[in-house]
């Protein structure tokens, strides 16, 4: 895995093998970050990383200049090698240890952009509980987006606050407009 844009631009890591993960390949993400980057400016925007593995999505935001990234996994592995990354770096990633959806219930704070990568086995239910929790409880800023990264196989454009969708290569970028536009 690699960051590929910002002050680490090029910079590869290669997270432990034991990690549960499956990272976001380098094609998916930089299509993801050309997306994001015309929509938002990085520098002003709080995010939210769910299920946040080896913290690709994470790092690649930190490093193109979001001060406010906080990432969340129950995996202690996970949280450890962020946690390591992040000091070796010097990026401001806040790292919490817990279950999303748990998290989800009780955090207050709203971002600019949730984005979560659930593993691909999940039931479709787990998938769109995420939408329900985020808009139950607030948690996008006005004008924010929830991006949920998905197998091609599945299809989220049910739920009522999917706006659309972008597929590269196996993966699915689910997009989620802020509830309070609607």
């Amino acid at each position: 895995m690699r960051i590929i844009s910002g002050k680490h631009k090029s910079r590869r890591l290669s997270a432990p093998k034991k990690l549960p993960v499956r990272p976001t390949t380098d094609m998916a993400k930089e299509a993801l970050f050309n997306i994001i980057n015309n929509n938002y400016y990085f520098s002003q925007v709080s995010v939210l990383d769910l299920f946040s593995g080896t913290g690709n999505i994470s790092y690649e935001f930190a490093s193109r200049g979001t001060e406010e990234v906080i990432s969340v996994d129950q995996n202690t592995g996970c949280i450890q090698y962020i946690n390591k990354i992040s000091k070796e770096l010097d990026l401001p990633i806040q790292v919490i240890k817990s279950d999303v959806f748990s998290y989800l219930e009780k955090v207050k704070q709203s971002h600019d952009i949730i984005f979560a990568d659930p593993p691909y086995d999940f039931e479709l239910t787990n998938f769109l509980k995420i939408p329900n929790l985020v808009s139950e409880n607030n948690l996008l800023n006005d004008g924010g987006s929830l991006i949920i990264e998905h197998s091609k196989h599945m299809s989220l454009a049910e739920h009522p606050h999917f706006s659309y969708s972008k597929r590269y290569g196996g993966s699915v970028f689910s997009f989620f407009e802020d509830p309070s536009e609607d």
